[in-house]
C-alpha cells in the first residue's frame, strides 16, 4: 500500500470527481487547506452539532437521538474545555475502490489541545465526512469554519477489495449532513 502524491490526487479529481469542491494548491492566510504534497487538507463547514443537556446525560452510540444535540450555524465555534463538537467537511468525497484513507488533525489545532477524529474512508465510500473535534485543553479553543481542520492521506492497495463499502451498503454511504452514530439497532 503506497501513499499517493499530489499529481495522483489531481488526476483522480479530474477523472472521477474524488473531491468536490477541490482546491489544487495550499491556501494560506488562515488555517491552510487544499492540495499538499501527499494529501489533501479539508475544511470544516459552518454547521456544528453540540451535545445538549446535562453532562450526566448518557449518550448511547446505539441509540443517539437528534434531540441530544443543538445545531449551530456559525463562522466559528468556541469549543469549551473538556468537550467535543461534531462538524462536517466542506468537501464531498468519492473514494476509489482500490483506495483507503487515513486522517490526522491539523498541527495548528493539535498545538492548542484539539484532537480531530475521523474514521478511515473505506473503498467506494462517498459523502461529506462527519468529524468529531475534542478539546482536551484546560480552556476554550476557537474552531474556524471554512478553514483547514485535518489532512486526508490516500493509500492505494496492491489489488482491489472483494467487497467495498458501497457493495455492503454501509450505513454512512452518501451522507449529506452531519450524521449521528447509527448503532446496530438503526
Amino acid at each position: 500500500m503506497g501513499v499517493q502524491p499530489d499529481r495522483w490526487i489531481q488526476t483522480m479529481v479530474e477523472q472521477y470527481q474524488m473531491i468536490e469542491p477541490f482546491v489544487d494548491h495550499q491556501v494560506k492566510g488562515g488555517i491552510s487547506y487544499g492540495l499538499s504534497s501527499y494529501g489533501y487538507d479539508f475544511r470544516l463547514s459552518e454547521c456544528f452539532q453540540v451535545p445538549s443537556g446535562s453532562a450526566r446525560d448518557l449518550i448511547d452510540p446505539k441509540r443517539v437521538a437528534a434531540a441530544q444535540y443543538a445545531v449551530i450555524q456559525a463562522p466559528w465555534y468556541d469549543l469549551p474545555a473538556g468537550n467535543y463538537v461534531l462538524g462536517r467537511t466542506v468537501e464531498y468525497f468519492r473514494i476509489p475502490r482500490d483506495v483507503l484513507t487515513i486522517c490526522n488533525g491539523k498541527s495548528t489545532y493539535a498545538r492548542c489541545g484539539v484532537t480531530v477524529y475521523v474514521t478511515p474512508f473505506e473503498p467506494e465510500w462517498e459523502g461529506y465526512a462527519t468529524i468529531a473535534i475534542v478539546n482536551s485543553a484546560g480552556r476554550p479553543v476557537r474552531i474556524y469554519a471554512n478553514e483547514g481542520i485535518a489532512q486526508l492521506i490516500f493509500l492505494s492497495a496492491t489489488s482491489t477489495c472483494a467487497v467495498s463499502y458501497a457493495d455492503k451498503a454501509g450505513r454512512y454511504q452518501g451522507q449529506q449532513e452531519i450524521t449521528l452514530a447509527k448503532g446496530s439497532g438503526t
